[in-house]
């Protein structure tokens, strides 16, 4: 048992095949985001250092190319009316292409309250379910998920939809109106499925996870 255990806590998943598709990010935007994570966070700085939670998105959009077109351009957003514009790590196409946009050692803002310490995955789609009855879609989002889980030590609870975001143990948010703001892209019920399919994935391909933490109450 102990050497099966050992085994398996040595096996390292595959990175997936990864297209780079980078947004602009030049100095104004870094700038930008120091500024936005000093005002959101107390952090003066546009890095993201050592990420904890990966947080799963959809589009809301039938295309990458609105979607990327949308988190290049640096203009405030329509939601809230800050800068930077929205962005996100990476956006898996129906097609189960996976493309970066930034790198990871870059904050994105595309959850708020979690900007600081959170990896966003954008899924070109319309609707939890559109995402999870593509099997080329899920296959991508579920192996760059396990890459990026293993590659930071990152655990499976730690792995949410946006709607899940207020009951992260990680979220924060200094800025008062903004502190209950959350998104209705991957309820929680979807979370679970999803996750079942990850821990799936992990144990057929013997990749050690671990199931450490998990939600805490909202208060909101």
């Amino acid at each position: 048992m102990l050497l099966a255990t050992m085994l398996m806590a040595a096996v390292v998943p595959a990175r997936p095949a990864i297209v780079s598709k980078p947004i602009p990010f030049g100095a104004a935007r870094r700038a930008e985001m120091a500024q936005y994570a000093e005002r959101h966070y107390g952090l003066n700085t546009w890095r993201l250092v050592h990420p904890r939670v990966i947080v799963e998105h959809y589009t809301a959009t039938t295309s990458f190319s609105s979607a990327w077109n949308t988190f290049a351009s640096d203009a405030p957003d329509p939601e809230l009316h800050q800068l930077p514009g929205t962005c996100a790590h990476f956006i898996i196409d129906r097609d189960g292409t996976i493309y970066q946009l930034v790198p990871l050692t870059t904050m994105c803002r595309h959850t708020v309250g979690l900007n600081w310490t959170a990896i966003g995955i954008e899924h070109v789609g319309t609707s939890d379910a559109s995402i999870l009855d593509n099997p080329r879609q899920m296959r991508a989002s579920l192996r760059l998920t396990l890459w990026l889980m293993h590659r930071y030590d990152i655990s499976l609870p730690n792995v949410i939809g946006h709607a899940e975001s207020l009951t992260s143990p990680y979220h924060r948010e200094r800025y008062a109106p903004w502190r209950c703001q959350t998104h209705a892209d991957w309820q929680h019920a979807d979370m679970v499925t999803y996750r079942e399919r990850l821990l799936a994935l992990a144990d057929s391909e013997h990749v050690a996870i671990s199931r450490a933490g998990g939600p805490v109450a909202s208060q909101c």
